[in-house]
C-alpha cells in the first residue's frame, strides 16, 4: 500500500514537471470558473511552482498575463491575488457583455450547421447533468462554458478572447455578490436560446441573450464572500 502511495506521488510530480504555462494559465482560470479560487484567495509564486513542477520565472509569466486580463491583482511586495471587483467594475462588465454577446448570438442564428446545434444539445444535457447531480462547481463551470462556445461558433481572436475572459471576471463577480449555492445562470435561458439559434430567429435571440445577460446582473446581492485558502494540490492534480 505505502508502495503504491509513494508510487502515485512519484507519477503526479513527473506530470505537473511536463505541465507548460498554457496549462498552468488554463487551469487557474478553471479554478475561478468552479470558484476553487475564490476573490482575494492569493496565489503564492512558490505555492505554484511547487505543485506545477515548472518555475517560479514561469510562474510570473501566468501571473502577469492573468493580471493584464484583470483576473489577478499584483500588489507590490505582496504578491498576487485573485481580482476581487468592485460594484462599480461589476456593472461595467454586464454592460460590456451585453454589448458583445448579444450581436454575437444573433449572427450566431444565420449560420449555425447542424452540428453547432448538435454541440449546444449535448453541452444542455450535461448542464442538466450536473444540476441533477447537484454539483454546485461542474454546473458554474458549464454555465460559463456554454457562453463561450456560442462565441467561438461565430467568432475568433479579440471576441473570443475577450468573452472568455469577461466569462472569468463575471464568475468572480457572481462569487463575491450572489448566492454562494446559486449558479445565476437558469439553464431553461440556454435551452431557449439553443431553440431560438436553431430556429434561426435572430431577433429573438438577441433579445433573450440580453435578458438572460441582465437576469444574471439583477441576481447580484452586493454581499462579499471572504476568501479562503486555495487547495492548489487539488487544482493542479491529474
Amino acid at each position: 500500500m505505502l508502495t503504491q502511495i509513494k508510487k502515485n506521488a512519484s507519477r503526479r510530480k513527473q506530470t505537473r514537471a511536463v505541465m507548460d504555462v498554457e496549462g498552468i494559465y488554463q487551469r487557474i482560470q478553471l479554478g475561478i470558473l468552479e470558484r476553487r479560487l475564490l476573490p482575494g484567495a492569493k496565489l503564492a509564486e512558490e505555492r505554484l511552482a511547487e505543485v506545477t513542477g515548472v518555475s517560479r520565472t514561469k510562474i510570473r509569466q501566468v501571473l502577469a498575463r492573468l493580471a493584464h486580463e484583470q483576473i489577478v491583482t499584483l500588489i507590490p511586495n505582496r504578491g498576487a491575488y485573485v481580482a476581487q471587483p468592485t460594484v462599480e467594475e461589476a456593472c461595467e462588465m454586464f454592460e460590456a457583455r451585453r454589448l458583445l454577446e448579444p450581436p454575437l448570438v444573433a449572427k450566431l442564428c444565420g449560420q449555425a450547421t447542424p452540428e453547432d446545434v448538435a454541440v449546444l444539445r449535448r453541452h444542455l444535457a450535461e448542464e442538466k447533468e450536473a444540476r441533477e447531480q447537484d454539483d454546485l462547481r461542474r454546473i458554474i463551470r458549464l454555465s460559463g462554458l456554454f457562453h463561450i462556445h456560442l462565441v467561438d461558433m461565430v467568432a475568433g481572436g479579440f471576441l473570443a478572447r475577450a468573452i472568455r475572459e469577461l466569462t472569468s471576471l463575471t464568475c468572480l463577480i457572481i462569487t463575491l455578490y450572489d448566492s454562494p449555492t446559486a449558479s445565476a445562470c437558469p439553464q431553461n435561458e440556454h435551452s431557449d436560446l439553443v431553440d431560438l439559434i436553431e430556429a434561426g430567429d435572430a431577433e429573438g435571440a438577441h433579445r433573450l441573450m440580453l435578458e438572460h445577460l441582465t437576469h444574471i446582473e439583477h441576481s447580484l446581492n452586493l454581499k462579499g464572500a471572504q476568501p479562503l485558502e486555495p487547495d492548489f494540490d487539488e487544482l493542479f492534480a491529474h
